[in-house]
């Protein structure tokens, strides 16, 4: 296809009338992405709650394992001296 019937078949297309929308493709663009915003807020609102849930678990833990800490000798010195 050669630059001049690219040009011509543009212009063709530029030409004729924009197709008819439909009436109710409005309203339904509205309702859908009003229903992706809800779904959107509370699968974020879950992973915040998720991620609060996570960092309690682990204080909690932390606050009863006290992983910080050397845990005791499981054997005892030998004596000497007696």
């Amino acid at each position: 296809m050669s630059l001049h019937e690219r040009e011509s078949a543009v212009r063709r297309l530029l030409e004729r009338t924009p197709p008819r929308v439909p009436p109710d493709l409005y309203a339904e663009a509205v309702r859908l992405g009003s229903h992706m915003l809800r779904r959107r807020t509370l699968a974020r609102r879950l992973l915040w709650l998720l991620l609060f849930a996570a960092t309690v678990a682990f204080v909690v833990w932390a606050a009863t394992a006290r992983p910080w800490v050397e845990p005791p000798s499981q054997t005892t010195p030998p004596l000497t001296g007696w």
